[in-house]
């Protein structure tokens, strides 16, 4: 790795031989080093959990000028925490990016999100952190049109920075041009049907984890939601610190 240019620590949690996450690091290749580590399989729905009951091993899997790519049988913050420890001993890493994920991470699915994991685990090592995803879950889904929006994104940051604790979570509507950038709040919504119940054959009940997606606040104009549905690049700035300083400065303890 070159020591002049910056340096990029990506994973995902569709697995290292996804599109999304090497179109992404076709987008960067020009602008920076990169390190890939990510999950050997999809690990979709892992947000910040981490293995501690079976031991993890990397496998390399390409190693050329300004790029090496890692396969981890853990999960996307598994990624994360074993290359900072093998590969960033002398030097952290300038970015670290989750992405470019296969769906949707805007409102609550930020909570349930792999790709977010990752940023949230880079945020709390002080890194500055960034998820992208597109609205679509086809392994074939076109990237292209997000090329010039993440280069740009990707350049802002490395040149100024972020504020401490917080990172970026970017969406993409599945659309071959977009209406522009809107930053966002997180959109209030709710999960519902999650669970398909099913009989089966040798006679015992079993589940798919399903579900549908409503917007609880459809009128409102300022959230990520709202921006996706508009054909907007939605980015919401978000916080590692999850207190509710309002509640807590209104609080009356009763002793």
């Amino acid at each position: 790795m070159n020591n002049k240019r910056p340096l990029i620590l990506i994973s995902n949690d569709d697995g290292y031989q996804a599109k999304g996450i090497n179109s992404l690091v076709d987008m960067l290749r020009d602008m920076c080093d990169i390190l890939v580590c990510a999950p050997d399989s999809a690990r979709s729905g892992f947000a910040t959990a981490f293995t501690s009951s079976v031991p993890l091993r990397l496998t390399q899997r390409r190693k050329e000028e300004g790029l090496e790519v890692y396969s981890c049988n853990g999960t996307p913050v598994d990624c994360v925490k074993v290359a900072l420890v093998e590969f960033f001993k002398d030097r952290m890493p300038d970015m670290i990016i989750g992405g470019i994920n296969h769906g949707d991470n805007s409102s609550v699915n930020v909570h349930y999100s792999g790709t977010m994991g990752i940023v949230i685990e880079g945020c709390m090592k002080y890194v500055p952190s960034i998820g992208f995803s597109l609205c679509d879950f086809a392994a074939d889904a076109d990237f292209s049109p997000l090329t010039p929006y993440v280069r740009d994104i990707v350049s802002k940051v490395l040149s100024k920075g972020l504020p401490q604790g917080v990172c970026l979570n970017v969406n993409f509507p599945k659309a071959q041009t977009f209406e522009g950038v809107k930053m966002c709040r997180m959109g209030k919504g709710t999960w519902f049907n999650e669970c398909d119940k099913r009989r089966h054959p040798h006679g015992h009940d079993y589940y798919w984890m399903t579900g549908q997606y409503r917007s609880d606040e459809p009128e409102a104009d300022d959230t990520d939601t709202w921006a996706l549905r508009q054909g907007y690049v939605a980015i919401t700035p978000t916080r590692i610190d999850v207190t509710d300083y309002d509640f807590l400065k209104n609080f009356e303890l009763i002793t």
